[in-house]
This record gives C-alpha cells, structure tokens and sequence, in this order.
C-alpha cells in the first residue's frame, strides 16, 4: 500500500494533483478486491473531486464490478432530480463511468429519519476500503462544519444545519446560483464514520482552499479546524495543487508533519 501514514503531497498542477489521488485510489480498490473479492468506497460529491474522478474512471484494471460506492453527504428539501444534489453529481462525474457493483444515493426524499435508518443500514453491511474526500474553505469534512463538528460523534450520519461559509462555497463552485437556493439543511455522515475508512484520499485543489491546508498543517487538532483530525488517522493522504499550497512556508513534494 502506498499510504502507510498521514502525509502531505504537493503536486505542480491541479491535474497532476488529481492523478496523483486517482493511482493511491485505485491501488486501494485493487487490493481490497484482491484481499477480500469486494471493495466499498465513500465518495465525496464537489467539484474539486472532478480531477479526482476523471483520473480514477481512466485507472486500468479497477475491478469495479466487484466496487459498491456510497457518497458523504445529501440536502434535505432539494428535489430528487435536482442536478446539485450529490448523488446525481456523482452519478454523472463517476458511477455512470465505472459502473460499479452497486452504488447507494441518501434518498433523502425519504424524509430525515427514513434517511438516515435506510444508510445507517448499508455503512453497517461491511467495511469501508476507502474515503475520497476533500476539505472545505471552512475546513470542514463532509458537512462536519466548525465549530460544532464532533470529533466523537456517537450516531453514523447527523442531521445538520450548514454553515454559512459552506453554503456560499456551493454558489462559488458554480452549483448554484444564488446563495437564497442553496438549502440549509443536510444528512452528513460523521467524522468517525469518515475516520473509520481503512484509507483516506484527500485532494484538495484551489486557492480558497489555502487556509483550510495550512490549519490542517500548522493548528492544533480542533473542531475549529474540523480537517486537522485527517492528522489521526494511520492511513491518510493529502494530495493539494500549487494554490492550494500558497500559505505554507514551505512544503516538499511529499511533507509528514509531526503529529499532534
């Protein structure tokens, strides 16, 4: 495996960047399958992952017919055909790609709780091979927003209200229009569903992701900051571009911090 600790890696491009994401990916999905006959994956749903996903569906040799694919996170009210929900955009930036084993949107048109029992269900059918994520400009996981992210949240996947930086990021990436359409509310897994994946892949491209890096750097570990728990996990790669680099003083093509 190629992620043996939590490590940081600069690439000189956005494209090398997510290149970079899209082998240690495919490596994991390859000897899970390998190890087990079956692989199950958490993927982030932003347009920063595009990269990431353009890379991994081009990938040789990913048995994705033995791949399930879940997704971190879903607007509550947003209609089920909506093109901004995260399970259609995964749907259209990767699962209709690869065509995996299975792939299990949140149906939160289901109402809340209906929700959240019906994937509370599936997280528990089997181990997670791998999370792709990313990082917030508030640095937040999924939609594990500072300063109430839980770092020991006891329930899989939480009800959420978004924070306002989180939803002015959606109008800024061009998912919606205005921040009035944005929702407001969200089913999020947790952080210690995300932490429990075996390998983390993180990419995180873009200058208005600079400050978010350099916290998950430099900060100590604080739900402030919910992205410096990424530092406790054995297995967690970080792979960023040049803009999103831009605050740290200083950083070689692979950094492991000191852990803290």
């Amino acid at each position: 495996m190629s992620t043996t600790t939590f490590s940081l890696h600069a690439h000189t491009t956005r494209s090398a960047m997510g290149a970079a994401a899209a082998r240690s990916a495919a490596e994991i999905l390859r000897a899970a399958v390998s190890e087990r006959g079956s692989a199950r994956m958490i993927a982030a749903a932003a347009p920063s992952q595009l990269d990431v996903y353009t890379a991994l569906s081009a990938e040789p040799d990913i048995p994705w017919d033995r791949v399930t694919i879940l997704h971190m996170d879903e607007y509550i009210g947003l209609d089920a055909r909506a093109p901004q929900r995260f399970s259609n955009w995964l749907r259209e930036n990767l699962v209709d790609a690869v065509m995996p084993a299975a792939f299990h949107p949140m149906r939160t048109e289901l109402g809340a709780a209906a929700a959240t029992a019906e994937y509370t269900a599936l997280l528990d059918e089997g181990p997670i091979d791998l999370v792709c994520l990313g990082i917030g400009v508030n640095g937040h996981i999924a939609f594990n927003d500072p300063p109430d992210a839980d770092f020991d949240d006891p329930i899989a996947i939480r009800d959420v209200q978004l924070d306002l930086a989180s939803r002015v990021q959606q109008v800024d990436d061009e998912c919606f229009v205005t921040l009035d359409a944005v929702p407001t509310d969200a089913l999020t897994l947790t952080i210690p569903t995300l932490m429990k994946g075996a390998h983390l892949v993180c990419a995180v491209p873009d200058s208005r992701k600079a400050a978010a890096v350099r916290a998950l750097v430099e900060e100590p570990v604080n739900a402030d900051w919910p992205c410096t728990v990424l530092r406790r996990h054995p297995h967690c790669e970080i792979h960023i571009d040049p803009d999103a680099a831009s605050l740290l003083d200083s950083v070689s093509a692979t950094y492991v911090p000191e852990l803290r």
